[in-house]
């Protein structure tokens, strides 16, 4: 079983969802960030809990070579979208996507199928192909 299965089960156990995880640098510190969701939300308990559960995990398995934090947080409201089932997750959120012809599409998120996502702009609908997402994320108009 690899390390994000491990950390996926752990996450399941405790009634979360596993969103993503990333490695990042930051103020030269080297960072291990599990990004969780729950129906209703996720509150800094949630994430503590999450924490002291994959914690003995990751001293068996060490997912950076070197000293590293471990951070256990939301996606936010405003998170990148980078797999299929993110996508599908997101349907009727509002998503700003670019593509390999560089052109920005930003509308609600009709529907995410395995092959492509559909996007009401305010120019009309648009279908956009995985494959030629570059960037995607969610946005939150304040």
């Amino acid at each position: 079983m690899s390390l994000e299965e491990s950390i996926k089960l752990a996450v399941e156990s405790l009634d979360a969802q596993l969103y993503d995880i990333v490695t990042t640098k930051e103020n030269d510190r080297n960072i291990y960030r599990v990004l969780v969701t729950a129906k209703g939300g996720i509150n800094l308990d949630k994430c503590a809990e999450i924490s002291r559960m994959i914690s003995p995990i990751l001293d068996v398995e060490e997912p950076m070579s070197g000293v590293y934090n471990l951070e256990v947080s939301s996606p936010g409201i405003e998170r990148k979208l980078r797999t299929k089932d993110h996508f599908k997750a997101s349907i009727g959120d509002k998503v700003k996507i670019k593509d390999i012809a560089t052109e920005t599409y930003k509308g609600e998120l009709l529907s995410a199928d395995d092959n492509k996502i559909l996007i009401k702009t305010e120019f009309g609908e648009e279908e956009v192909e995985y494959d030629s997402i570059l960037s995607a994320s969610t946005y939150f108009e304040w």
